[in-house]
């Protein structure tokens, strides 16, 4: 047991140098062996750092020298620029120092010239005196052989003067109107025959009395009623009188407002087919009937616009347009009136290379003001323009409307467009009809106008009024003043009077010789 302990001990002691020794080589060898490995990996690392190090090195470089290309760059346009200033300013000096020496140069000579004028000037004022002298000489001469002032004289050539100059001053007015009326009055007939052969017209002549036709007079026993009730009801709701005479198979329904009468007409018609003609049954139908006319007023008024290519009117507009087609001007269908200025003023607006849509909208509107809802005191073309005013309508349209009467000043080259074919459709043969009493007193105030001038021994109108012959007294009236005497009537004639067309001015003045055979 002790030798084995002993063995143990000496085991133990024997073996643990060695252990130690075989321990301890053992590890230095994995301990190189681990340097060994993180030397080579410190290698690759320093490697790769010292790569990384060279390419940031490389990158700045690249930029310093960019950033030194591009400054110098800029150091070189600076100085670039700064020469440029700098011969240009050294150019300005040498033009400042040139100006100055030209402006010494010239103040020298203005001296100079001062002084000559200074000289000139008192020998004038030299001259002056003596030539005053000599006229105040020549005028005390002349008055003494004269007999007369010098204020007389002077007086009495002026006179002279202005008789010989008022009358070479209005052969030279004459000479020059007849010459323009000439060369525009060519063109413009031109223009006009153009457009009057371009649009077909009708013949429009419309009554202020419609005749509605029945199958026998039993009918009208039954449109009057008992002690005339049905025939009164009619009369109120309508405002329109109906006349039952003897004339046969037919009654005769009378007003001015065309409207009325086409409402008073149609409801007529219905009662007279439905056979039930009473008061409250009357009531019933006048009114469905106006709304249907009130309806046909809006829809004749889009048909119009789109038959003629105007867009936009607003719709208040349309329905006056539309109700155009029941009112008539001197016998011409209002809207039959209108839709023929309008292609007139756009054919004409065409010739004159002017815009043909706006003069055609213009000649369409320039009657809306005969159409109102409510009657104002004012001229259709004024109450015309202040409601295409209202509506939104442009100026040149508005001016256009407002002067085709001349109650406004024109402003626009619409505007006279829309009163030549305004006057063209109005005056064309079979357009209207002109009430005689109207006719002869228009007649009547031409001769009177004419015969309140001093001279004037009788006056004719003729030609339907297109013509006025003055006839003036040759010992009174000289040729020269004949012509004056034309110009002053026709302008009067304008001025104060109203008329279709134009009226023509002739002055004739004759001297006659009469002598007796016994």
């Amino acid at each position: 047991m002790d030798w084995t302990y002993i063995l143990i001990v000496v085991a133990f002691i024997v073996g643990f140098p060695i252990s130690y020794f075989l321990w301890d080589r053992a590890l230095k060898s994995k301990s190189r062996k681990l340097i060994n490995e993180a030397k080579a990996e410190a290698e690759v690392i320093k490697k790769d750092k010292i790569l990384q190090a060279k390419e940031k090195f490389l990158q700045l470089k690249s930029e310093h020298e960019k950033f030194v290309v591009d400054k110098n760059e800029r150091i070189s346009e600076a100085e670039n620029r700064l020469k440029q200033k700098e011969a240009a300013y050294t150019q300005r000096k040498d033009e400042l120092n040139r100006k100055v020496k030209d402006y010494e140069i010239e103040k020298r000579d203005v001296e100079v010239i001062r002084e000559n004028l200074t000289h000139q000037l008192d020998m004038v004022e030299k001259r002056s005196e003596e030539l005053d002298k000599m006229h105040r000489q020549q005028v005390e001469q002349l008055e003494t052989i004269s007999g007369l002032s010098a204020d007389e004289a002077k007086h009495q050539l002026v006179e002279s003067l202005k008789n010989d100059a008022k009358s070479e001053a209005m052969s030279y007015i004459q000479e020059i109107m007849d010459e323009a009326k000439l060369n525009a009055g060519k063109e413009a007939k031109k223009v006009i025959i153009k457009s009057i052969q371009r649009v077909a017209s009708e013949t429009a002549i419309e009554n202020a009395v419609t005749t509605f036709n029945i199958e026998n007079d039993e009918i009208k026993g039954r449109i009057i009623g008992r002690e005339g009730r049905n025939i009164r009801a009619l009369e109120a709701a309508t405002g329109v009188e109906i006349i039952v005479d003897d004339t046969p198979e037919a009654i005769v329904l009378s007003a001015f407002d065309p409207v009325r009468r086409e409402i008073a007409r149609l409801a007529l018609h219905q009662l007279v087919t439905d056979g039930r003609i009473h008061p409250a049954r009357i009531e019933e139908v006048v009114n469905k009937v106006s709304k249907q006319i009130e309806e046909e007023i809006i829809e004749t008024g889009k048909r119009t616009c789109i038959d003629l290519g105007v867009h936009g009117l607003h719709p208040e507009l349309v329905r006056l347009v539309g109700k155009m087609k029941y009112r008539s001007s001197y016998g011409q269908n209002l809207l039959q009136h209108s839709r023929e200025t309008a292609n007139l003023c756009a054919i004409m607006a065409t010739e004159l290379g002017l815009n043909p849509k706006k003069a055609k909208r213009a000649g369409l509107l320039h009657d809306i003001g005969k159409v109102p809802d409510d009657e104002p005191e004012l001229p259709h073309a004024v109450l015309g323009m202040k409601l295409a005013e209202k509506y939104k309508e442009k100026p040149d349209i508005c001016n256009a409307i407002g002067s085709h009467h001349e109650e406004v000043e024109m402003q626009t080259l619409l505007a006279p467009i829309v009163q030549v074919c305004d006057a063209i459709s109005g005056a064309r043969p079979g357009a209207r009809r002109e009430a005689v009493e109207s006719y002869i007193k228009r007649l009547n105030e031409l001769e009177r106008l004419a015969l309140a001038y001093p001279g004037v021994t009788k006056t004719y109108a003729i030609q339907a009024g297109r013509e006025l012959r003055v006839i003036v007294g040759s010992d009174k009236i000289t040729d020269a003043e004949s012509e004056q005497l034309s110009y002053d009537i026709a302008k009067k004639i304008q001025d104060e009077m109203t008329y279709p067309g134009q009226v023509k001015v002739t002055v004739i003045r004759e001297t006659r010789a009469v002598s007796y055979a016994k």
